[in-house]
């Protein structure tokens, strides 16, 4: 009897535990059969309603055109992007099923999260400004918001916001892109500007971004190809 007294209060405990810890990342749904339920597997690493979470290298996801989020479901189930978790949690699943995932995640609207307060010389905040918001001629860099919107919530169908992400994500992503670890549909313009970046213009992008006020609206702006400085393979 004491054995169970004692093992009834540790499974209380824990219960009460798991119900106030009601942080960024915990799953949560009220109908088994919803995709809610569907996506926990994401949430877990993405937050509850694709806000992304503290840890830099789990994006925000929430808003992005679905088009966009498909593409990479589809990238990572095919082992052309390359993330072991990632690639272990949609091996299997069928396009219908990633394309119900995108479009879920592309409806949701969550706050974003606080910026991230960072330590960086100011001479270097001022060219990563000046590459998202005006490009560099001499390197045939376009500015970012020329694709990824004014505000950098996106454009449809598949270019991706970049609000709201961690500087070490940015840096990361842009970085993949130099290297060749990660590609897109050709013409694949993220690869020829990656390639036109420095490791400083790397840190530069990268820090701007993070301390930019996100966008009131988050929603991808309409598909505009005339305003694209180069074909893009995404936006097929």
């Amino acid at each position: 009897m004491r054995v169970r007294q004692i093992a009834c209060a540790l499974l209380w405990v824990a219960a009460a535990t798991a119900a106030h810890a009601q942080d960024e990342a915990l799953p949560r749904f009220t109908e088994v059969d919803s995709i809610d339920a569907r996506v926990q597997g994401c949430v877990t690493c993405h937050g509850h309603q694709g806000q992304g979470t503290k840890n830099g290298y789990f994006p925000r996801i929430a808003g992005k055109p679905a088009g966009y989020l498909y593409n990479q479901l589809v990238a990572f189930r095919d082992g052309t992007r390359r993330y072991a978790p990632m690639n272990y949690l949609v091996a299997y699943l069928p396009d219908a099923y990633l394309k119900e995932m995108a479009q879920h995640f592309s409806r949701l609207r969550p706050p974003y999260a606080a910026k991230e307060a960072i330590k960086v010389d100011p001479t270097l905040i001022e060219r990563g400004k000046t590459i998202v918001t005006s490009g560099d001629g001499a390197k045939q860099l376009p500015a970012c918001v020329a694709c990824h919107g004014a505000g950098l919530a996106g454009m449809e169908p598949g270019v991706p916001g970049l609000a709201g992400l961690r500087p070490t994500y940015i840096a990361g992503q842009l970085t993949r892109w130099r290297v060749g670890e990660r590609k897109a549909a050709e013409p694949d313009c993220m690869k020829r500007i990656a390639l036109r970046l420095s490791e400083n213009d790397v840190a530069a992008v990268a820090a701007y971004m993070s301390q930019q006020d996100p966008p009131r609206d988050s929603s991808p702006e309409s598909a505009n190809y005339v305003r694209m400085p180069m074909a893009c393979g995404s936006q097929r």
